[in-house]
């Protein structure tokens, strides 16, 4: 699997880097780091930025990310994330792009007015939305752009009898064979993993199979 990996980093051509941003070339896709554009600022705030919170935008970034949705098709997608783990996900997701591993989609949660539940219902995979854990007053690495969520619809947060998103029931049994599923086999846990990501599904006690974090 390293091997793999280190094989597949030698075949990606970077175009353009600084400490503000990263612009990766590979078969003809740009995956692209930068500073949060203004409009995506102002589609942000009130919404995954509320008023008055910790964070700021010059410790988030922007990413583009090319990949392959559910019927094979090349999408672009769009990403904000903490900028201490956006090389990472360059390099995660231009991988995933190589195996054509297939993502159902990739926006801002911020399409959804934040709601992190109309997200996971739409099947979407993202990762910054200054937010607590569902049902607490913990705050969630999402908050810190720090955990990405990946195709939750089939990869639900499990925490006793509840299941997030609730139309995921389906999905909780572990054990069965089903298209999308995240598990110690996939080839998306090996990538995130490989970066030193911790993922959800490992927890002890409440699973979370979308999530990774670092």
């Amino acid at each position: 699997m390293r091997y793999v990996l280190s094989t597949l980093l030698l075949v990606v051509t970077m175009i353009g880097t600084s400490q503000e941003s990263d612009t990766l070339v590979f078969h003809q896709q740009h995956f692209i780091s930068s500073p949060v554009p203004e409009h995506v600022r102002t589609r942000m705030i009130g919404k995954s930025m509320p008023a008055n919170t910790p964070i700021s935008f010059d410790e988030l970034r922007y990413l583009t990310l090319p990949y392959y949705d559910f019927a094979g098709d090349i999408q672009i997608g769009e990403m904000v994330c903490n900028k201490a783990i956006a090389s990472d996900l360059l390099v995660i997701f231009r991988i995933l792009f190589h195996f054509h591993y297939p993502i159902y989609s990739i926006r801002l949660v911020d399409d959804f007015n934040a709601d992190d539940e109309a997200s996971m219902q739409a099947n979407n995979t993202s990762c910054f939305n200054y937010r607590n854990i569902a049902g607490t007053q913990i705050l969630s690495k999402h908050a810190l752009g720090r955990a990405v969520d990946i195709n939750p619809l089939q990869n639900p947060w499990i925490r006793g009898t509840k299941t997030y998103p609730t139309s995921a029931t389906p999905y909780r049994d572990r054990t069965r064979d089903f298209p999308h599923k995240i598990d110690k086999q996939d080839f998306c846990y090996r990538v995130f993993k490989w970066k030193g990501f911790i993922w959800g599904g490992e927890w002890n006690r409440n699973k979370d199979y979308q999530h990774f974090q670092k």
